[in-house]
């Protein structure tokens, strides 16, 4: 995958710079996801206790897992393309 994404998006700079763009939107996404669920999340859990754990918290908690995941990836993502677009622009390469 590291070799796949360097020759063809960090290669390209067109490319670098789209990719960085669907990074930033993407990691902008899931953190505003994040916040809404963890905050539905903790309301059920207070207001309803283990029966909102039993009605589908954990499948909650699951999403906010994957849903950081994702935006933390994302986040990798868009540093990388970044640090190559900083790259280029101050030293030409």
């Amino acid at each position: 995958m590291n070799t796949f994404f360097q020759r063809h998006v960090l290669s390209r700079l067109w490319a670098t710079f789209i990719v960085l763009g669907l990074g930033l939107v993407v990691f902008g996404a899931c953190t505003y996801n994040l916040g809404l669920l963890l905050m539905a999340n903790v309301e059920l859990l207070r207001n309803y206790g283990w029966q909102a754990v039993m009605d589908g918290g954990l499948k909650q908690f699951i999403e906010l897992v994957l849903t950081g995941y994702t935006g933390m990836a994302a986040y990798v993502i868009f540093k990388s393309c970044e640090h190559r677009l900083t790259d280029w622009l101050c030293h030409g390469e």
